[in-house]
């Protein structure tokens, strides 16, 4: 199960997005603030990578084998514990575990006393970049004109994003196939 925080990092978005739709006002900016937070959700479900840094928990079972972390990419794996079935936790000494993060961000856990039960309990930190101007251009320009094209369609939404979104997020692209 992933548990992850909120992050915030949008206001240089905004200002973008207000400068491409030339309003000057303030009036709009929480309207467009939400659909600047709705375009990077879906900027991140379709590249398969988390855009802006934040920490992550998530548990996993601590049978021995490696297992993958499921945000990426990966920037640091922060701690392991175990977790007992009446949810106590207990920090783990470093020869109790394994982490790796490989070249492509992905994070990967296993324990190394395996067979007692517990599962494992890793805390990290995932994302391309610490703000959005510090994502690739074309991923930033891609969330503005998804979220300008969502709030001049107001009310009559289509079901797909225009093309030219799709374009500049698909270089970006990363896809687990099972």
């Amino acid at each position: 199960m992933l548990i992850e925080e909120e992050s915030g990092g949008l206001a240089a978005a905004l200002a973008e997005l207000k400068a491409y739709l030339r309003i000057e006002t303030g009036g709009e900016d929480a309207v467009l603030a939400g659909l600047l937070r709705s375009a990077a959700a879906l900027c991140e479900q379709f590249v398969g990578q988390w855009l802006l840094a934040r920490a992550a928990r998530e548990t996993m079972a601590g049978d021995g084998r490696w297992q993958r972390l499921s945000a990426r990419p990966v920037l640091s794996i922060e701690s392991v514990a175990a977790v007992d079935v009446d949810g106590t936790s207990e920090m783990l000494p470093v020869d109790a575990y394994a982490i790796d993060i490989d070249a492509a961000g992905d994070g990967w856990v296993r324990a190394t006393r395996a067979g007692d039960g517990r599962v494992l309990a890793v805390r990290y930190r995932a994302g391309m970049a610490g703000e959005m101007n510090g994502l690739p251009h074309a991923l930033r320009q891609g969330i503005v004109r998804l979220a300008a094209d969502h709030y001049l369609a107001r009310g009559n939404e289509s079901a797909a994003p225009p093309a030219v979104v799709s374009a500049l997020w698909r270089p970006f692209r990363r896809m687990r196939l099972a």
